[in-house]
């Protein structure tokens, strides 16, 4: 079942690389529906908060009409930074799935620490999901911009 989300991710995160932006695709899952999807658009939006989950977890919450994402799932490419994954709090998903694991900028303080029992909702988090295809997609492209 993950694959089959895992893929659409990977084509989002392409359109992401096309536009020159950092390969990072996500897509927001309710019921085994795609209702959000997003790729990377910080640079061509002028946006810092415009991050594939950002983008995802606004259009599921244009779906829903509401801010809310309860029983929904997000899976991204990359681990998500402790912005988007402070964002998934806030929306109340459910699982986040991620592919590559990202040592620099992790969301460990959001899914995985004190501060997590703290938080009025509690996101599962399960990374290494296609860890190879996704990481893969992210050297490649900083090793052309390079």
């Amino acid at each position: 079942m993950h694959e089959k989300f895992f893929e659409k991710a990977i084509v989002l995160a392409h359109q992401a690389k096309e536009r020159g932006e950092v390969p990072i695709g996500a897509i927001v899952v309710f019921q085994n529906e795609i209702i959000g999807e997003g790729f990377n658009q910080p640079i061509s939006l002028c946006d810092p908060t415009a991050h594939a989950e950002m983008n995802a977890i606004r259009q599921a919450a244009k779906f829903f009409g509401n801010y809310r994402l309860t029983d929904c799932d997000l899976y991204v490419t990359l681990e998500p930074c402790a912005m988007c994954a402070a964002a998934m709090v806030h929306a109340r998903i459910k699982n986040c799935y991620f592919g590559a694991f990202d040592p620099k900028s992790s969301a460990n303080i959001i899914f995985n620490s004190e501060l997590s029992e703290k938080l009025n909702h509690r996101v599962q988090a399960e990374g290494g999901i296609l860890a190879d295809e996704c990481s893969e997609l992210l050297k490649d492209f900083f090793k052309d911009r390079r």
